[in-house]
């Protein structure tokens, strides 16, 4: 468990905060290859594919989520992560993994914002956001804390996604840091 795990109250308090995040448009401002579990890079670039999702990660060979054939279910290519929320949860940047999702922006992820079907530019890749709903794991409990999940799935809050958004590749490109997540 966390030493200094965010509260409920806390994280009650920063919602408010958390939901005014930019509705269209935002800075991309983390990126994370998963080559395997539990590791993590952080290049400035990332490749997206359809076929691939991000190539070299470990949803080809190891998702949680699979088609009935045993496939990697496409919906779960690519996570985005709201800064706002990983500010929050994430305090002891040394001690704690990072959250492991592909892109980091500040951008309001709900379902009010962003249903499912929306595309979202990503450098020069297009995803799409999928319906597949992310609960925040239970690496996620151990990693933040109890609050930090159970907040996630909170009365009235699923449909805010503050874990963020699940995401099919649509479009081939590259992601930058830097670059602009937009709504389309």
């Amino acid at each position: 468990m966390p030493s200094d795990p965010v509260t409920m109250a806390e994280l009650m308090a920063a919602l408010p905060q958390v939901l005014a995040a930019p509705k269209t448009d935002a800075r991309i401002d983390g990126l994370c290859f998963r080559p395997a579990f539990n590791q993590r890079q952080f290049p400035d670039s990332l490749t997206l594919t359809r076929d691939q999702g991000v190539p070299g990660e470990r949803w080809l060979t190891a998702p949680w989520m699979k088609l009935p054939d045993g496939s990697p279910d496409p919906r779960i290519q690519v996570s985005i992560l709201p800064l706002r929320v990983m500010d929050l949860v994430w305090r002891d940047r040394e001690g704690q993994p990072h959250p492991g999702d592909t892109i980091v922006a500040d951008l309001d992820m709900s379902e009010a914002n962003l249903p499912a079907g929306t595309l979202l530019q990503a450098g020069t890749a297009v995803v799409r956001v999928s319906d597949a709903f992310n609960d925040a794991c239970v690496k996620w409990k151990v990693r933040y804390g109890k609050d930090a999940k159970d907040w996630v799935k909170a009365p009235g809050h699923p449909p805010l996604r503050l874990r963020g958004v699940l995401c099919s590749v649509e479009q081939d490109g590259i992601v930058r840091l830097g670059d602009r997540l937009r709504k389309l």
